[in-house]
């Protein structure tokens, strides 16, 4: 969104404790503050020369910080009043450091950042975090928050999270990890939070275990949810009545939950059809959980990973109705039960497959060749860690992929006779990355590079000792990777060249006097905004 994010301590620097700030090194940021307090538009820029800045109105003035990061939107605040309130009142997203220490500054830091739609609280997990009365103060700030993100806050609890949810009704995306609170916390959500989107759990310490766990609901919740994300949880089967009943539900991710997902899954199919994105992650799930997935007829994106259960039986049931399935990711953690009838029944019925990235997978040549016949869209392929993928099936895959842009090779018997297929075939290749494929010299990564210009060649041959300098021919390494980009365009170069100019432009101030040196950082506030005017102008004309 472009939007910068703050901390607690730096928030609250400028307004709230400067004392504790070392005076060797408050000079530069406080004096201007202090020259410049009586003057709010800041007329003069440097040597007498006019500030036709200052003639911006606020929202412009407001939209141009919105583009600086968050170390230049912390300068620029620091160039005048005026500067300082709209950097504030711009400020959409805010993170804070989440320790108990925050409560008294709370009242401050929202009286300046009394714009923030976005909000995430962070606490170290071996300090104490903010209490309930906290996070309810700061609804009573932030009525307009539409995101919280939480993470280790200890001290929040069921009734901290209710109180919350009745003043943030507009909440749309809810992120907590390491939370103590329970099942009515999250259930006071769903209940008063009608617009939510997206939520991700991730270890929820506060959730009962065994048969008596409160179940989950989805609430008023239930027509808005789109995007539901699991992970490490002990007992995640409580949140079975959430995904069922979140009926426009586009995107489920389970990640290392315990238990049985079979039935579940089975269940959650029944009544929710609309899943266009799965990811399963170390999850106790079979063929019968795939058999259930596919009733999901619009399915596009699904990531199996560790899931050692699942087998070339259910991925062919998945593929014969799942077919517009785009995206494939399986790691099959070396158990050899997804192989090449799977892969082959999924080139036959899922034509429009467009990335695909097999992980511990043994293909061989048969089920490549078919995947490049009959996916003709496929256009980024990764093959990692497969026994069975050396020079014989690369070939095959420069001469079989037309629109292969991307190629990912690790930890595949590949050596530099593969290499030398690929400067002749996959025409709209544009990067090959290869990682800890022994036989790949860095000759062989030169030689292709060099027959073909346009290539952007990624090669780390997982060496702890840098290759001989001499050698690289220009190539940048650094660890055993050597990485050898593509030429400059002319375009690209004048690009280059105007941003120098520029840039030595903007600096001439820097060679002034050192009676003037308190102003630099002045100056360079301003000149990030005129530098950023600019080129939104030159865009725009």
């Amino acid at each position: 969104m472009g939007q910068s994010t703050s901390t607690a301590a730096i928030s609250s620097r400028r307004e709230i404790n400067h004392s504790h700030r070392p005076k060797s090194k408050s000079t530069a940021l406080i004096c201007p503050m202090q020259h410049l307090e009586d003057n709010d538009d800041c007329e003069i820029i440097d040597g007498g020369d006019p500030d036709y800045i200052s003639e911006l109105p606020d929202e412009c003035l407001a939209y141009i910080f919105q583009s600086l990061n968050s170390g230049d939107r912390k300068r620029c605040s620091l160039v005048c009043n005026r500067w300082l309130r709209i950097e504030g009142q711009s400020r959409h997203r805010l993170s804070l450091n989440a320790q108990s220490e925050l409560f008294p500054l709370i009242d401050s830091l929202f009286s300046r950042f009394d714009s923030v739609t976005k909000l995430a609280l962070k606490c170290d997990r071996r300090s104490p975090s903010i209490c309930d009365e906290a996070l309810v103060l700061i609804s009573c700030k932030c009525r307009n928050l539409t995101r919280l993100k939480l993470r280790a806050c200890r001290g929040l609890t069921d009734a901290g999270m209710e109180a919350f949810a009745k003043n943030c009704k507009g909440l749309k995306k809810l992120s907590c990890g390491s939370c103590t609170f329970g099942a009515k916390g999250m259930n006071a959500v769903l209940e008063n939070c009608s617009s939510l989107e997206e939520l991700s759990v991730k270890r929820l310490r506060g959730i009962t275990d065994g048969a008596a766990a409160e179940p989950i609901g989805p609430g008023a919740a239930a027509s808005s949810l789109k995007t539901i994300c699991l992970k490490e949880l002990y007992n995640g089967q409580c949140f079975g009545p959430l995904i069922t009943g979140s009926k426009n539900l586009k995107t489920l991710k389970l990640y290392r939950c315990s238990g049985d997902w079979d039935k579940l899954l089975q269940s959650v199919t029944e009544h929710v059809t609309s899943l266009i994105e799965i990811h399963l992650e170390r999850l106790q799930v079979s063929d019968v959980g795939l058999l259930a997935i596919s009733n999901c007829s619009d399915l596009e994106i699904l990531h199996l990973v560790k899931t050692p259960e699942c087998t070339n039986i259910g991925l062919l049931s998945l593929s014969e109705r799942c077919k517009h399935l785009r995206k494939l990711h399986i790691d099959g953690w070396k158990a050899n039960r997804i192989g090449d009838d799977g892969l082959i029944a999924v080139s036959k019925n899922c034509g429009n497959l467009q990335e695909l990235v097999l992980i511990g997978v043994n293909p061989t040549k048969q089920s490549l060749e078919s995947l490049a016949t009959n996916c003709k869209n496929l256009e980024r392929l990764a093959l990692c860690g497969s026994d069975t993928v050396g020079d014989p099936e690369i070939s095959c895959i420069a001469a079989k992929c037309i629109a292969l842009k991307k190629l990912c090779i690790k930890s595949c018997p590949v050596s530099n006779q593969g290499l030398e297929a690929l400067a002749n075939g996959c025409p709209s290749l544009v990067k090959v990355k290869l990682k800890k494929c022994r036989a790949v010299t860095l000759e062989g990564a030169e030689w292709l590079k060099n027959n073909r210009e346009s290539l952007a060649v990624n090669l780390d041959n997982g060496e702890t000792e840098q290759q001989d300098a001499s050698a690289s021919d220009g190539a940048q390494e650094n660890g055993g990777v050597a990485e050898f980009p593509t030429p400059a365009v002319p375009s690209q170069m004048a690009a280059a060249a105007a941003a120098a100019v520029a840039a030595s432009n903007m600096a001439g101030s820097t060679s002034r006097s050192s009676s003037m040196k308190w102003r630099l950082g002045l100056l360079s506030g301003r000149n990030l905004v005129a530098c950023t005017l600019r080129r939104y102008m030159s865009k725009t004309l």
